[in-house]
Formats: structure tokens, sequence, C-alpha cells
């Protein structure tokens, strides 16, 4: 057990980076509930199409985290939080006037510019301002921000689709991204230093690989969850469809603060193993209990999973960066979540429309089972292999005492 430390993280700047994430995934909250219907409905589309449509932005965000991690660390990480809410806004509103597919892909493909720049600076300007001895209990406070989100954004999406129409609810997304730039300044910037006098050109933080690979599975089930949620929820008859996701979102949220120090306190790679069991359990009830009981005991599963699998993760890839490498590093495990997030709607989308949904969503249990395969393998292998007892004991009286953030 790590002790309990007493450096400050409730700074004005760490609570005002929160608030400016809650605004900002409020935006990305609405689109969540609007836009599969969106696409099923007034666009004509099918399953496929709305998987598509809603994870057609990692393609996008994929190529250019990396390179805004990279940017962050040279230019700071306040034009980049700027940056992408901005954009953000202007794709999220000129979906009112999209009437077609394409037209909606290609608003798709700038918001994942937006994402790129604002999460990944995000990220970075949250590994600044929190103290290494409570970066676990960091990110599950700064994360709260996100799944407030996804836990409100559909609600208000759904009034505002309900009251006007789906125009409304783009227009009152954008607004919502605008205010979340406007909260970035309060933020101010927070890279300690100026730019590095010898500018590495990697992009990629190699160390962070495997562990973001595991991170990975557990968004290619989550956000095959959150594409087809609403409509899953429409189909079993649940009266309010964006009830399911907010259940996931409270949940996460709740979890969040009640185990705030957790990942602090417990081996990352066992922790990040459980939560992806987890969540491959929450959407196996929801595959196969195809009513709207079992989806909400299933929501809350998955969203327990959930809950631990981000703090776990990136407290274990943050371990193997530097603080001149923390946007690369940043940027290299976000880039998981465009992969997990863009290929889950996608490839589940694919599954969904000769199979059903419920096949899909045992197709995104079984992605998250292999994932916990692969942490528990990860953690075994690093394990140190001691020869003998006596050369073990000889190591161990030499070496410093150091704990790695993979343990």
């Amino acid at each position: 057990m790590r002790p309990r430390s007493i450096e400050p993280l409730f700074t004005p700047a760490f609570i005002a980076l929160g608030i400016a994430e809650l605004s900002y995934f409020c935006a990305v909250g609405v689109s969540i509930f609007a836009l599969p219907l969106y696409v099923t409905g007034p666009i004509g589309g099918d399953e496929a199409g709305a998987g598509i449509a809603f994870g057609v932005f990692a393609v996008s965000a994929l190529v250019l985290r990396p390179v805004a991690g990279r940017l962050a660390d040279v230019y700071g990480r306040l034009p980049l939080l700027i940056a992408g809410a901005l954009i953000a806004a202007v794709s999220l509103a000129l979906l009112a006037l999209a009437q077609h597919l394409v037209a909606i892909i290609a608003l798709r493909l700038l918001a994942g510019v937006a994402e790129a720049a604002f999460f990944v600076s995000g990220f970075a300007a949250l590994a600044d301002l929190a103290p290494p001895t409570r970066m676990g209990e960091a990110l599950s406070y700064n994360s709260l921000g996100l799944y407030l989100g996804i836990a409100l954004g559909p609600l208000v999406g759904q009034l505002l689709v309900g009251l006007w129409g789906f125009a409304a609810a783009w227009t009152g997304a954008a607004l919502l991204a605008v205010l979340a730039a406007a909260l970035s300044l309060l933020v101010g910037e927070t890279r300690q230093g100026g730019p590095p006098e010898r500018v590495d050109r990697t992009v990629i933080h190699r160390p962070a690989i495997p562990l973001a690979l595991g991170f990975m599975t557990s968004l290619v089930a989550m956000g095959g969850f959150l594409a087809f949620a609403s409509l899953h929820a429409a189909r079993v008859g649940m009266p309010a469809p964006s009830l399911a996701l907010f259940v996931y979102g409270a949940t996460v949220v709740a979890c969040r603060i009640a185990f705030a120090r957790v990942p602090d306190r417990v081996p990352s790679l066992p922790l990040g193993a459980a939560a992806l069991g987890g969540i491959a359990l929450g959407l196996g009830v929801v595959a196969i209990w195809a009513s709207t009981t079992g989806l909400i005991v299933g929501a809350v599963i998955l969203a327990i999973g959930v809950s631990f699998s981000t703090p776990a993760f990136f407290t274990a890839i943050f371990a193997t960066a530097s603080p001149s490498q923390r946007g690369v590093a940043s940027g290299t495990a976000s880039a998981a979540l465009d992969l997990g997030l863009g290929l889950g709607p996608i490839l589940l989308g694919l599954i969904a429309e000769p199979f059903g949904l419920a096949a899909a969503f045992g197709a995104g249990a079984a992605v998250a089972g292999a994932g916990a395969a692969w942490t528990l393998a990860l953690r075994a292998r690093s394990r140190p292999r001691p020869s003998s007892p006596e050369r073990t004991s000889a190591r161990r009286a030499c070496r410093p005492r150091r704990r790695s953030g993979l343990g």
C-alpha cells in the first residue's frame, strides 16, 4: 500500500480543467445520443451507417493525436485546448445543415481533429498539475468531466431533440464546446518552463504501446455500447432511451469519486485486467438479457469496469514517461481511444447489421475478455525472474527500492 500523500491536488487550475472538460464532453454526450438516431432517422441510414458515422472521427484523431502530443510539449497545452474546443464547435454546428451521410462523415472527421487537440493537451495538462504520488487519484477525479458529460449530455440531447428537433441539439452542443474554450483560459498554461532546448521529433512513446493495446480493448467494447445503447434501449421498449447512457455515466462518476485513491494503492495491471473482466461481464449481460432491466443491469456492471480501466492504464503509461515526454505519452495512450472508440462502433455496427445488436454486444464482451488476458500476460512478463535465492538477495541488497507504475 502506498502512503497517503498530503500534496495539494485541487488547485484552481485543476478544477478549471475539470469544468472545461465537463462542458466539452457534455457536447460530445449530446452527439452520442443524437447521432445514431439522426443517421437512422432523418438521414435514412442503417446500423452500419450509424456505426461508421459514430466511429469515423477516430481516423483523423488517430493520425493527429501523436502530432498533437508533440505540439503540446513544444508550444504548450493551452493553445491546443482552445483550438480543439473551437473546432469541435464548428463541426457540431454544421451537423445541423448536413442532409447526407457523406457530409456527416466529413464533419465527424473534423470532430476527430478537435478530439486530438483537446484530449491530448488536456491529459498533458493533468499530468503537469497532478502530484506524482496522486496521479491515479487525479485521473479519477479529472475523468468526472468526461463521464458526467456522457451522463448529462444525452439527457440534454433528448430534451432538445424532443422540443425543437435535431438542429437545436447540434446548436446546443456547439455552444457547449464554445464554453469549453472559454473555460480553458482559466486553466492557463501548465507546461513547466519553456519549450525544450532540443526538440525530439518522436511522436510515439514506444514503452506505452503494449499497455495501450490492453487499454484499447476496453474502448472497443465501451465504444460499441455508447454507439448503440440508445438504439437498443428504444428496441427493448425503454420509455426514455437516454436513461441507459445516464445510468452508465452516473455509475462511473459515483465509482470514480468513491474509489478515487484505489489506482494509487493497487498495482496497475491487475486492476486493469479486473476492470476489463467487468466490462466483458456487463456487455455479456446486455447481449443475453434483452430487456429494459437487462440493459440497466449490464450498463451498471460495464460502468464499474470502465471506472477503473482508464486510471489503471494511464497510471501505468505515465509511469514510463519523463516530464518532457508527457505530451507524447498522452498522445500515444490516447491514440488507443481513437482505435477503440472508432473501431468499436464500426466493427460492431457491421456485426449488428446482419446478426442483430445482441451479437454485436457479445462481440464487444469477447474483445474485453481478450484484453484482460493480454493485460495479465503483461503483468507476468514484468515480474523479475530470480535465478537463485542468493543472487536475488544480493540484487535486492544492492538495488534501491523503486515502485514501478506497471506493478
